[in-house]
């Protein structure tokens, strides 16, 4: 059954927030055979404990239950600092949905999830969070923070990204990357949520851009947001079709299957490039069809912040 009844259920921020917990709570009870299996709400509201330190904070309860020790962690404590970043271009709009659900997300809607839910994470494990939304411009860029009522702010921003632009928004990812790269003050776990479509001459200048984070001594992680179906099988039937581009407004009809083997080598080789480039500049790279689920990108992040901290 469907948990969303229409757009504005997810549009309030409340119920963002309810639907992250969902799906991290959902991604964490499968995982009670793998290595994640102490990331739970207890644990994260404590640290082991290390000799020589104060045994003023010792949980005893916890002690019991684990025979191990661990001391209390408190609200002001910060473990590393995280920054996601959201391309809200107009592409990322695609597909146009109706109802929605869990499992019938477009790319802006699942990356928005993702990032609530990746939030939800930090908020467990005290880390410090920031934001930065952009498309044609930098629609919001936060300072990374752990409080509540920051948490609360991101949550509001994130759910006015779902709101398309009334006028295609083409994207300036080369630019903007490199303009964050400069302002984040400190070492940061960075992951980009973006689909990755650019025009051909853009594409370099924003692996430059990427190569920049990580020379300021950023970790990236790039979240490749795509539609497996209609974007890299392009699974059309044989009518003729209008196919618009959505950031320039750029009109052609064609018949799907008759370009649907060049397409899908031509979509190929560009999601090869990206993966290699990735691999080059030790980007981490997360293939992430809307239409698989949130566990590739819950896991990669886990594993890149057991590293990172």
């Amino acid at each position: 059954m469907s948990l969303l009844s229409s757009k504005s259920d997810i549009q309030q921020f409340q119920n963002l927030a309810l639907l992250a917990h969902q799906v991290v709570e959902g991604f964490i009870s499968g995982l009670h055979k793998s290595p994640f299996h102490g990331f739970s709400a207890e644990f994260a509201e404590h640290k082991s404990y290390n000799s020589g330190e104060s045994t003023r904070f010792i949980d005893w309860k916890l002690f019991a239950k684990t025979e191990k020790l661990y001391t209390k962690r408190f609200e002001e404590e910060t473990n590393l600092r995280c920054h996601l970043v959201l391309d809200a271009s107009s592409s990322m709009h695609y597909p146009s949905m109706g109802k929605l659900s869990l499992d019938k997300l477009n790319k802006i809607e699942f990356s928005v999830l993702g990032c609530a839910a990746l939030m939800h994470m930090a908020k467990k494990q005290r880390d410090a969070v920031g934001l930065s939304i952009y498309g044609a411009k930098i629609h919001q860029h936060t300072r990374d923070k752990s409080s509540e009522r920051h948490h609360q702010q991101l949550l509001q921003y994130l759910s006015d990204a779902l709101v398309p632009t009334p006028v295609a928004d083409r994207t300036q990812t080369a630019q903007y990357l490199n303009q964050l790269a400069q302002q984040l003050p400190k070492r940061s776990l960075v992951v980009v949520f973006s689909d990755m479509l650019q025009n051909a001459p853009d594409s370099q200048a924003i692996f430059d851009a990427l190569q920049h984070l990580k020379f300021k001594n950023h970790q990236v992680i790039l979240m490749h947001v795509y539609d497996g179906v209609s974007e890299v099988s392009f699974d059309f039937d044989q009518r003729p079709r209008k196919f618009k581009d959505v950031e320039t407004g750029q009109v052609v009809q064609v018949y799907p299957h008759q370009i649907k083997q060049a397409y899908n080598q031509s979509i190929t080789e560009y999601f090869k490039a990206i993966e290699l480039t990735c691999a080059q500049y030790k980007i981490q790279y997360v293939p992430a069809d809307i239409n698989m689920g949130f566990a590739p990108v819950f896991t990669r992040f886990l594993v890149a912040r057991q590293k990172f901290a």
